[in-house]
């Protein structure tokens, strides 16, 4: 999902570019269309993707869109963070990161949630805010530990991987 924001344009090309489709909408505007198309995306196959902190933030405070979506799709979700080792940080309210030459990255990504279809029609359903509990948990926890351990890419404990 890319937001329509003139931003979300250049985003969005350069996503299409490397063989992915841009579902465009985001938490703010035509949010209800863009989760219908990332529904259809899953029913034909696809892996979807949130920025989960949606366009304007908080910085790592999970909307609630994937748990929807994933309630809709009967599809489990997971929360997944990329640490950088070296970055140039943009002054953006998300603290963009660029990956410098020759940085490491190291991917972590959480364990499945499932969500039950019956769990609740609202985001304001308590079933539904306990599983939006267990989404930020799990981004926490990727996050964490990412940060932490990114410095040891490459060595035999997380040895680099190439095709």
């Amino acid at each position: 999902m890319v937001s329509r924001s003139f931003d979300g344009e250049y985003i969005a090309r350069t996503i299409e570019k490397l063989g992915f489709i841009a579902v465009r909408g985001s938490s703010r505007r035509s949010g209800a269309t863009a989760l219908l198309g990332l529904k259809s995306q899953l029913e034909r196959g696809a892996t979807v993707a949130f920025t989960i902190d949606g366009p304007r933030g908080p910085k790592y405070l999970a909307k609630p869109g994937p748990v929807l979506l994933s309630r809709a799709s009967a599809l489990p979700m997971a929360a997944f963070y990329v640490a950088l080792s070296d970055a140039w940080v943009l002054n953006t309210w998300d603290a963009l990161m660029i990956p410098k030459p020759f940085s490491k990255a190291l991917v972590r990504v959480s364990a499945k949630i499932r969500i039950p279809t019956e769990a609740g029609d609202t985001q304001l359903d308590a079933r539904m805010a306990e599983f939006h509990g267990q989404l930020q948990a799990a981004l926490e926890r990727v996050t964490r530990f990412a940060e932490e351990h990114v410095d040891r890419v490459g060595s035999a404990e997380f040895p680099v991987i190439k095709d």
